[in-house]
């Protein structure tokens, strides 16, 4: 017989359970939080580099040199934070600042640079040369620019201030506080980097606001995130800086311009041959070509002409162009001294002229010396408005290739009084395609997308005297020419056509066929109707008015089309 034992088993208490699972939930509790409480962060960084560290816009741009009482900053911290139109030119070895109303020549190796011409002495140099950085003496920068600076105690940091720049004042709590929290982080949050301390009722800057966080800067111009709690917000604080500004005085032209070019090739047409033309009050005529790679000016002009416009009531813009030649244009325009020579000529004939402004065709340019077409605007402008001078520039629609894409368009704008656009030659005569010269939807098209950068209170739309007649082969061959209007009615005369409305290009259009020639001509005309319906165009998008090229291509007919004022539409 098997004898069984049976043995009791040992129960566990209550206690001895309850307090288990209480060490097990501590120790979760305790995973968890080390794990995501953030813990401040005892790592500390240096917010400066280099010494005499600048600060603007809020942040580190670099460092200064500091040599005695004057502070040099890098060229190009001015051309990438205060103005990308500030250069250097290597033959002259100088650096240019423009504003609306000066010329700034700085001389690398001069106590002297010249404003407008005028000389202004210094105690030290305006620029600096070190390991070939070149660097520009902030005093007389500041005159030229809405802006301040200052050197901050115990760190020589270059604070810069612009005119508009806001902060606000601020004191640190005086609560008993535990110091990590008056560390100056790197980003809003404890576990990041610091940068400096705080004391208690300190005094700060506030810059910004991030979440819970103050991004403050102390008088040091040390700058961190701290707990908004910890600061108290005070007033707040706008920077102003003025710099005075020269009133420019120039003439009055009453109502939308109504301009037209003078093509002039060779001589000014006598006024006696010259043509009634209501509605016009600006007159362009074409005098003034660059000639050569130094500077020198080709001049057509007329006092008699002058005479006759002055006594019509038409103002004068003198025409300047650069004879589209684009290796001549950037051997002109390259250097300061000869982009100098040729505003002080062009003056100095608006003078003998006495003109009312100046016209600037500056055409078929390779697109990298765009930014030398845009400084010798930038330059020439302020000594033309000295010199009581309206300034126009020409422009094409925006596209490629030399003749449109070096226009820097939207700089322009900002710097001229007006930007006439030659609206025309959608086909042009070497065009493979026969169409029109400018069809309505054409120029609307890129008009639109124009005023998209142009103000178009700025802007002149520039219309066609001229249309095209199209010689089409059977062969596929294309070829054209131009004819003015009273030729355009003179073909159509003697080969007894009646021109028919197209609806596409919204203009009057006629065709022949030439059995001996096996040719098809093509005309799409720019007469009574087309001319008023970009007169309608211009008044649509409330622009500063029209330009017609040019006077010698059109009747009589076209000006009364043309005149914004003449409340009358021609119907198709």
């Amino acid at each position: 017989m098997v004898r069984v034992k049976y043995q009791q088993k040992k129960t566990i208490s209550k206690g001895w359970i309850i307090g288990g699972l209480l060490i097990a939930f501590c120790m979760i509790i305790s995973s968890i939080l080390l794990l995501l409480y953030p813990f401040a962060s005892k790592e500390k960084r240096e917010y400066f580099s280099g010494e005499n560290p600048i600060i603007l816009n809020g942040s580190q741009k670099g460092n200064a040199i500091i040599d005695g009482e004057s502070v040099y900053i890098p060229l190009t911290l001015i051309q990438d934070n205060i103005d990308d139109s500030v250069t250097y030119d290597e033959k002259s070895n100088s650096i240019i600042i423009t504003t609306a109303d000066k010329v700034v020549q700085m001389p690398s190796e001069s106590l002297t640079y010249y404003v407008n011409e005028k000389p202004v002495k210094l105690q030290f140099s305006p620029i600096k040369d070190e390991a070939g950085e070149l660097y520009v003496a902030l005093e007389p920068v500041i005159n030229f620019f809405p802006l301040q600076y200052t050197i901050l105690p115990n760190s020589n940091a270059v604070l810069m201030q612009q005119n508009g720049d806001e902060f606000i004042h601020g004191t640190v709590t005086e609560r008993d506080v535990h110091n990590e929290k008056l560390r100056l982080r790197t980003k809003a949050s404890l576990q990041s980097p610091y940068t400096a301390e705080l004391d208690q009722g300190e005094q700060v800057f506030i810059e910004e606001q991030e979440g819970e966080y103050f991004l403050i800067r102390k008088e040091n111009g040390i700058a961190g995130y701290v707990h908004k709690n910890l600061v108290r917000a005070e007033e707040k604080e706008t920077i102003a800086v003025v710099r005075e500004q020269k009133e420019v005085s120039l003439p009055e032209i009453e109502g939308p311009i109504q301009l037209t070019w003078e093509a002039v090739y060779t001589k000014t047409p006598h006024p006696s041959s010259l043509p009634q033309m209501p509605g016009v009050n600006v007159v362009s005529p074409t005098w003034f070509e660059l000639e050569n790679a130094a500077g020198d000016v080709k001049n057509l002009g007329s006092i008699p002409y002058v005479e006759w416009a002055k006594n019509k009531g038409y103002q004068v813009w003198g025409l300047f162009s650069n004879a589209f030649d684009p290796e001549l244009t950037y051997q002109a325009f390259k250097d300061f001294d000869t982009r100098q020579k040729i505003i002080r000529t062009l003056i100095h004939y608006s003078q003998i002229y006495q003109l009312d402004g100046i016209n600037l065709d500056i055409e078929n340019v390779k697109a990298e010396h765009g930014p030398l077409v845009t400084q010798f605007v930038r330059e020439a402008t302020p000594y033309f408005h000295e010199a009581g001078l309206i300034v126009s520039m020409d422009i094409t629609f925006i596209a490629g290739g030399n003749w449109s894409e070096f226009y820097e368009r939207e700089k322009l704008a900002d710097i001229v009084d007006y930007l006439a656009v030659m609206a025309y030659d959608e086909h042009w005569g070497s065009s493979p395609i026969a169409g029109s010269v400018a069809s309505l939807p054409w120029v609307e098209e890129n008009l639109q997308k124009l005023l998209e950068i142009v103000p178009n209170e700025k802007l002149i739309l520039g219309v066609p005297l001229y249309a095209r007649l199209w010689q089409v082969k059977d062969s596929g061959e294309v070829s054209s020419s131009a004819l003015s209007m009273d030729k355009v009615q003179e073909w159509l005369d003697v080969h007894q056509l009646t021109p028919t409305y197209d609806e596409a290009s919204v203009q009057n259009y006629a065709e022949l066929y030439v059995d001996e020639e096996k040719s098809t001509y093509k005309i799409w005309l720019e007469d009574e109707l087309s001319l008023r319906k970009r007169a309608d165009l211009a008044a649509k998008y409330e622009l500063a008015g029209i330009a017609s090229w040019s006077r010698s291509f059109a009747n009589e007919l076209a000006w009364l089309a043309l005149n914004m004022e003449n409340e009358q539409v021609t119907q198709k």
